[in-house]
């Protein structure tokens, strides 16, 4: 049985609740996981395809040089995971990033993020919460628009930071009502999808579960 190598960033938390969940998706989907951290950057093995999961904020003088800190960051795990981006587009590796990870794939691409959205939010609410309280609107034409087969999706929200302006060879798929940036897409040939949402604490709807089976339908044909 075929059964890529998916390689799961994350920090140096003792309590990675995220890899947990991640790693559990991922399992049903019949591939093997392996947890990348600032102390443990190095993979077992060649990687199929990688996840860059959610966490702290990144540091906005990455994108903003003169934006003020506004919430806890993490240096380390951003220059990992940098360099961890950088890889996987260099050699075609099939990548998925959820939260954050959408926000660095976007940033290694060229593009900026706002730094805080509370104040330009007027129709979905400030409050964090991982269940599904805010509605996904889908770009038509889109691969995630195939992927997911709905033009609205009920998903969650963890973040308070977001994509203002897109990265080289990326398009926008999706939006919330306030018409923020909530889905980015590469344009050219292979796997890159980034996501706002923490699609791993809905795995109880099909359409959060379709986005990682097509990472691990993308690497396994890498390895076909």
């Amino acid at each position: 049985m075929n059964r890529p190598l998916i390689g799961v960033t994350g920090g140096d938390s003792r309590l990675p609740i995220a890899w947990w969940f991640i790693r559990w998706v991922l399992h049903r989907c019949g591939v093997q996981a392996c947890y990348l951290t600032p102390r443990s950057p190095q993979p077992p093995a060649v990687l199929d395809g990688i996840v860059i999961s959610g966490g702290d904020d990144i540091d906005p003088g990455l994108y903003l040089p003169d934006a003020p800190d506004t919430a806890p960051m993490d240096s380390a795990r951003d220059a990992m995971e940098i360099d961890a981006l950088k890889s996987a587009i260099d050699s075609g590796i099939p990548i998925l990033g959820i939260c954050r990870g959408a926000q660095l794939m976007n940033v290694v691409l060229g593009g900026a993020l706002h730094s805080d959205l509370r104040r330009i939010r007027q129709h979905t609410s400030n409050r964090r919460t991982p269940l599904p309280r805010k509605t996904l609107l889908v770009e038509p034409d889109t691969r995630l628009a195939e992927l997911l087969g709905k033009p609205r999706v009920r998903i969650n929200s963890l973040h308070h930071q977001a994509i203002s302006e897109v990265g080289r060879g990326l398009v926008v798929s999706g939006r919330d009502l306030d018409g923020i940036v909530q889905a980015v897409e590469y344009t050219g040939a292979g796997f890159m999808l980034g996501v706002q949402w923490h699609p791993e604490y809905l795995p109880y709807f099909s359409v959060q579960r379709a986005i990682f089976a097509a990472l691990c339908d993308a690497a396994r044909q890498r390895t076909a």
